[in-house]
């Protein structure tokens, strides 16, 4: 009998987790060009955005639960502008914080993450509230890093708005939800003056969160929730592409968006590169890594020491290499697929040749 729990108990275990990686595979977006001018209003009643269509419905940030209330994004763009209309399912719409760059998830907010360059390093962050209240800011690298948190950066030449469908701050009615439209100039993601970012026909590394908190109210006005201790309830953090773990900012597992040259309403296909797989396993690597030097105070010297196991894709069997030096390593690994060399060193950043 309990031989038979057991097993019953392992092919839970092995559904489960089935399931869970399959959720987890980053989602992909193609955003179609439009030659229409927009106009940022948050009602988003331009004929470009009706042939747009809405991405897959958010789920939590594990990529396990399904959340409370829906959210689904559109995108598009233009030589000038990445368009972004957000829209979410919210019975109770309220905000109350009002200046730029405060923390905005202290609210129920939208964010945007974006990589242009999906080497997991120089990202940026947006967050907006149902104020339509910004928070902008630039982070040189993950957090599980030594990293740099710009929040004097500025998305400047940013356009916003929002609309709300109900009434803002008023507890005594439903809404049905709000709407945030968004304009991000492509010049705020420069790295140089003469530099052309316009990524058409290609892609960039992006992902959206939704911050939701369950609330109180206190003298009618709406408050986050709290315990019985008066501890503040966890948010809740709903997300476009499943992170497997509460944690956005490991840009290695954000969504992929194709900027198709092709006008909305038209049809195009995109498929995520055979490399991003290598780089998914390299990073496998350097979390073993930094727990082996957890553990010993020193690098591997050997891949035999971070995996026991071949590492497969496609049917192709890598073989990585590490080359250790004073101050870290480098894994680096022959793509089978287009012949580069891809590297990943010990603070996380991956470099292709």
């Amino acid at each position: 009998m309990k031989f038979i729990k057991l097993t019953i108990v392992l092919c839970l275990f092995s559904l489960i987790s089935c399931a869970q990686s399959k959720n987890n595979i980053p989602k992909s977006y193609i955003a179609y060009k439009t030659s229409e001018n927009i106009i940022i209003d948050g009602a988003a009643t331009e004929t470009s955005w009706n042939k747009v269509e809405w991405s897959d419905t958010f789920i939590d940030i594990e990529g396990l639960n399904e959340p409370t209330y829906k959210t689904h994004v559109k995108m598009m763009w233009d030589e000038t502008y990445f368009y972004i209309l957000a829209k979410l399912e919210e019975p109770h719409v309220w905000a109350v914080i009002t200046e730029h760059d405060a923390i905005i998830f202290h609210n129920n907010d939208f964010e945007v993450f974006i990589d242009p360059d999906g080497d997991t390093f120089n990202y940026y962050e947006l967050e907006v509230n149902a104020l339509n209240t910004v928070w902008d800011l630039f982070i040189t690298k993950p957090y599980r890093e030594k990293n740099a948190v710009l929040n004097d950066w500025t998305l400047t030449g940013l356009k916003s708005a929002i609309k709300v469908d109900g009434t803002i701050n008023n507890p005594t009615d439903k809404d049905k939800g709000w709407t945030l439209e968004l304009a991000i100039p492509w010049k705020a993601y420069k790295t140089s003056y003469f530099e052309k970012n316009v990524p058409e026909n290609k892609h960039w590394r992006v992902n959206f969160s939704r911050v939701n908190w369950d609330f109180q109210l206190e003298n009618g006005k709406y408050q986050r929730k709290k315990d019985a201790d008066g501890k503040l309830l966890p948010e809740y953090n709903w997300v476009w592409s499943p992170q497997g773990v509460i944690n956005m900012h490991e840009p290695e597992k954000w969504g992929y968006v194709y900027f198709s040259s092709k006008e909305v309403g038209s049809k195009d296909t995109f498929t995520i590169p055979q490399d991003d797989s290598i780089k998914e396993q390299l990073y496998s690597l350097y979390k073993a890594q930094n727990s082996y030097h957890q553990k010993y105070k020193k690098w591997a010297t050997s891949i035999d020491s971070l995996t026991a196991k071949a590492i497969v894709i496609n049917h192709k069997t890598l073989q990585p290499t590490i080359e250790n030096h004073a101050t870290g390593y480098n894994i680096s690994v022959k793509s089978p697929f287009t012949s580069k060399t891809l590297i990943i060193k010990e603070n996380g950043k991956i470099i292709s040749n």
